[in-house]
This record gives C-alpha cells, sequence and structure tokens, in this order.
C-alpha cells in the first residue's frame, strides 16, 4: 500500500499528493516544542533509526512531532520513512529557494519530517546560520523537534546543537565507538547543552561488548534505552517505514517506545534481568 505524504506549502495548508484532502497548518501561541537533537560521534551507529523511531514513539503517545533531516550531505530521513524524492527539501530552504512550510511532509502515521535532498546537484555550500532561524520557527506549531543531526562535529552538526533544548547521544557498545561519543558529550556540554542521555544500540549482551555500567562511567551520562540487535530493524529499513510501525511488537519497537515515554515524562518501570543487576548489562 502507498504511503500517504502531505507536503505543506507557504499558503499555510496541507495538500495531500494522494488527492484525500486538504488541511490547515496550525501554529499554537502558548506551548513552545522541545528540541533535541539526536548526535553521535560517528556515522553507522544507528542515529538515524533512532531519530525516526524515537519520533513516531513520541506520536503515538499523542504529540505532535517534527523530524529534521539535518545530515546535509548524507540524509536518510526521508529515504527510510518512504519519502526519497521529494520536490522541496531542507537544502532548498537553506539556499533561500523555498521557505521551511514548503518542506514538511506528513508521514502516514502524522508524523511530521523535513527532509534533505539525496540529489548530488544539492551538495553545494549551505547557509548553516539559517538553521537556528529556521528550527525557532517551528517551535509553536509541535510538540517536539526531533534533529537527526550529521555524525561528527561539522559546521551544521555546531548549527543545530547551538538550537538544542536537550542532547541524546547514540552509541554502540564498543570502545572505538564509545570514545567518539564521548567526544560528542564534551562539545555538547562545551555549548552549555543538556546531554538528556544515551542509546546503545544493537547491543547483544555478549562478552565482548563495553558493559553498560562502564559505558555510563565513561561518558558520565545515564543511558535512557538499550535497543538490542534484532532483524526487525532491517526488515523496516526494507519496508521503508518505522520499525515501530512495522513491528510493533517487537523487542527493539518496545524499547524506542520505552525510550519515548522516558523523554516524555512518563513514569517506566524497567525490568532487569538478575545477571543485569548484577554485572550493569
Amino acid at each position: 500500500m502507498n504511503k500517504t505524504y502531505k507536503v505543506t506549502f507557504s499558503d499555510r495548508y496541507t495538500f495531500v499528493q494522494n488527492g484525500a484532502r486538504r488541511v490547515p497548518l496550525i501554529h499554537r501561541n502558548k506551548i513552545m516544542a522541545r528540541v533535541i537533537v539526536i548526535n553521535s560521534g560517528k556515522g553507522g551507529v544507528g542515529k538515524t533509526t533512532t531519530a525516526i523511531n524515537l519520533g513516531t514513539s513520541l506520536n503515538r503517545l499523542g504529540k505532535e512531532v517534527i523530524i529534521i533531516d539535518a545530515n546535509l550531505n548524507t540524509p536518510n530521513v526521508g529515504l527510510q520513512l518512504g519519502a526519497p524524492i521529494v520536490p522541496v527539501t531542507l537544502n532548498h530552504v537553506l539556499k533561500g529557494k523555498a521557505d521551511i512550510e514548503d518542506a514538511i511532509y506528513e508521514h502516514h502515521s502524522g508524523t511530521k519530517i523535513i527532509p534533505s535532498s539525496l540529489s548530488i546537484k544539492e551538495l553545494t555550500k549551505f547557509n548553516t546560520k539559517k538553521i537556528p532561524e529556521i528550527i525557532e520557527s517551528l517551535r509553536d506549531s509541535c510538540d517536539y523537534v526531533i534533529i537527526d543531526s550529521a555524525a561528527g562535529f561539522g559546521e551544521e552538526v555546531i548549527a543545530v546543537l547551538g538550537v538544542a533544548d536537550e542532547v541524546v547521544i547514540v552509541t554502540n557498545p564498543e570502545m572505538p565507538t564509545v570514545t567518539d561519543a564521548l567526544k560528542a558529550v564534551k562539545v555538547a556540554r562545551e555549548m552549555g547543552k543538556e546531554v538528556n542521555g544515551v542509546i546503545v544500540t544493537r547491543h547483544v549482551n555478549a562478552k565482548y561488548e563495553m558493559p553498560l555500567s562502564s559505558i555510563r562511567s565513561m561518558l558520565e551520562t545515564q543511558i535512557i534505552g538499550v535497543i538490542p540487535e534484532d532483524k526487525a530493524v532491517k526488515e523496516a529499513l526494507n519496508m521503508r517505514d518505522a520499525v515501530v510501525h512495522t513491528h510493533p511488537r517487537s523487542r527493539v519497537s518496545r524499547k524506542y517506545l520505552e525510550i519515548a515515554r522516558k523523554v516524555n515524562g512518563d513514569e517506566v518501570e524497567e525490568v532487569r534481568s538478575f545477571l543485569g543487576r548484577i554485572f550493569g548489562r
């Protein structure tokens, strides 16, 4: 079944590409969105998957969410959610060719996304100084702005960190990856940003992995979620949708929903195994 995407134009009305209906884009005055940057010291750790599934899980909790793909050179949010090619992207907005309303698309679940371009023609110099202004303009239209930042510490990463209310770091349970995550934690804190926690992905509870207690100690940051290695994630990628939608009963989906509840301030009772309580795994 084809996914329904809505493209929002600057007249503040949403045109449904499949021709279903038009609905207004609502700007609220009182409730301001929390801006959460999903960051990592290096690529390939599951940062985009985490941004997408955290955002869609918050949406499942009844929250209005906009996910921004701020990885301008190697974006994947639109690709993973079934909208690889769209008429207007964040790249166009940063170049002054479009307004931000032109680049907002609505996933069939209700989660909104602002994708970046996959086209190599768009891999030119961006005005990253516009990023904070763009993000601030979205604060009155949703509950959460989830930003999938680029890996590392380039210009666009510093720009999105500058406007963040809080930062979530994603890492694998391996020493090189955790070392890079430590750099990300330090950069965020040096900028005066709150590191809300760490999410450890692709965890199999093997002896060769860094114990969770060691990761927590090294990063001096709470671990707000541990995502197990699960083939459901790759199956969801193939289906071009969030795993919380394609495999809602999977272990990984339950974990992402648990993290979303923590982020949202809901009480979450964690169940840990006997060995996990002893060894911190």
